[in-house]
């Protein structure tokens, strides 16, 4: 099966061709520096007999258009996780994909759409009755006056950004002033809205997710643990440092594993919300939900993430490992989702 695999690169006016010189150059240095994702998938495609097309889109998807005419695949992998460096704006290529006619794999625009705007989503869910802390989306320029319903601490984020950027031990917030500062940090830093919303003490569980329609599968649960942290809420949440800075979780004993514990209480709690969440905000072939679980064993929604990151060792992948599908099987996977999705 011929699969073009796309995805936004800083090589402005590369060919195929360039890319695929330098997938080979990245996966035989794999040792030293992590290939990126795109490579990654387009190796794995490879090795399960797929011809592949390296497709990368800079600052015209005009180009895209046409190397897509002239291949004409069978599948699109979509990859990108952005357009003209800008986040906000991954939708358009599988807009452009659907407008063109093209079978591609992962979320639809609408889909990415509300699931970047973290307000959006959790106002979605909250409609059809999934638990999201109490939350208000402040656009650049505003400000809280004076002290609302909602109760301190309270977490500040951007309204717009994905793995963690923007959230730091000083998005915590106690009080009206913190509040004030953090959000002004927010607009100012980012040019965006600040979200807050009520931090939830508890345990950090991530669910990636597979399939389409009635045949949804939650593969292993990962949760980020916070074994040498502090008892702080700014000491156990899922920050830019949590995630990436490798000195910076060595340090705080901050590890992703496997879920510990859950009760059956919570369990079944957990795959309630994380079904009607895929549901409503119109997820498909796979991605992932973060929720956070309570001492009440209670289960509350904090993001969805359309077409997570997919690179080989990092969550999504070692869930599907612990499942049972290797990392060639587990790109396979979401490529038969989305063939079966529009047989």
């Amino acid at each position: 099966m011929r699969v073009a695999v796309v995805f936004d690169t800083p090589y402005e006016g590369w060919t195929p061709d360039q890319h695929a010189v330098q997938m080979a150059k990245d996966l035989a240095n794999w040792k030293k520096v992590e290939p990126d994702m795109e490579y990654q998938v387009a190796q794995a495609l490879q090795k399960n007999g797929h011809d592949v097309l390296l497709i990368g889109i800079h600052d015209d998807l005009r180009d895209m258009s046409a190397r897509l005419a002239d291949w004409k695949p069978d599948l699109v992998f979509n990859a990108t996780e952005a357009f003209l460096d800008n986040i906000a704006l991954d939708y358009l290529v599988p807009a452009l994909l659907e407008a063109e006619g093209y079978r591609y794999t992962g979320a639809p625009p609408l889909a990415l759409l509300v699931t970047r705007n973290k307000a959006m989503a959790k106002k979605v869910l909250a409609y059809h009755g999934v638990n999201v802390p109490a939350f208000k989306s402040y656009r650049v320029g505003e400000t809280p006056s004076e002290e609302g319903e909602m109760r301190f601490p309270m977490i500040v984020k951007p309204l717009g950004t994905d793995a963690s950027e923007g959230i730091a031990q000083a998005s915590i917030v106690h009080d009206l002033g913190g509040l004030r500062e953090r959000i002004t940090f927010v607009h100012e830093r980012f040019g965006q809205p600040a979200l807050a919303e009520e931090y939830i003490e508890g345990r950090e569980l991530y669910a990636t997710m597979i399939g389409n329609g009635d045949k949804v599968e939650i593969l292993p649960i990962v949760e980020m643990v916070f074994d040498a942290a502090g008892d702080r809420p700014e000491d156990r949440i899922a920050s830019k440092s949590a995630k990436w800075d490798m000195a910076y979780r060595k340090r705080r004993g901050i590890r992703n594993v496997f879920a510990r514990r859950i009760s059956k209480v919570a369990m079944e709690r957990f795959h309630t919300i994380c079904y009607a969440s895929y549901r409503a905000l119109w997820l498909r072939d796979y991605a992932r939900i973060d929720v956070r679980l309570a001492a009440d064993d209670s289960i509350w929604f904090i993001e969805a993430n359309a077409n997570p990151f997919l690179s080989y060792g990092h969550d999504s992948a070692e869930a599907a490992h612990k499942q049972g599908l290797n990392y060639n099987a587990f790109i396979q996977r979401i490529v038969d989702e989305a063939l079966k999705r529009d047989a």
